[in-house]
């Protein structure tokens, strides 16, 4: 049964630095897969409160991680980039939830994909505008709510 299904489920146990050591990785794969590189200074972690479809926040350690780096790819290169992704997160069980490829006065390309297994998003997609902010391309995941393990799991 899903969280989705069953707001008191378990959820699924990782400690906040093996959650972020996975997604270190699973970025640094992911640019590896569409040939590019990343910038280190770029790399962003954030961990959140898991908040409930009534705005609850429970009090027992349970956090979400999102996080991203950027890769200083050319914006010429940013919709093969996100064509690449979408063939393999498709190959890997990902669901595509959105996919765009712009060319206005800059190309720019996103893609956010939804793994159907564990519940781990992917999202990649151009960021800055090209003038004041310089253009580059986001590789990020987010995790599922998840527990630290050996922590109680609150009911609501």
């Amino acid at each position: 049964m899903s969280q989705d299904d069953d707001r008191n489920a378990p959820l699924p146990r990782m400690e906040r630095e093996a959650a972020l050591k996975w997604a270190r990785g699973y970025t640094a794969h992911l640019a590896d897969v569409a040939g590019v590189e990343t910038i280190a200074s770029t790399a962003k972690t954030h961990f959140e409160d898991c908040i409930g479809a009534n705005g609850e926040v429970a009090e027992d350690g349970r956090y979400s991680l999102f996080y991203y780096i950027n890769s200083p790819a050319p914006s010429t290169d940013h919709t093969r980039i996100v064509r690449t992704l979408r063939t393999e997160l498709t190959k890997r069980g990902y669901e595509i939830t959105s996919y765009r490829e712009f060319k206005s006065a800059y190309e720019s390309s996103a893609l956010s994909a939804r793994s159907k297994k564990d519940d781990y998003v992917v999202e990649a997609d151009t960021v800055g505008d090209g003038k004041d902010k310089p253009q580059r391309f986001s590789f990020a995941v987010r995790t599922p709510c998840m527990l630290p393990p050996g922590a109680k799991q609150q009911q609501f």
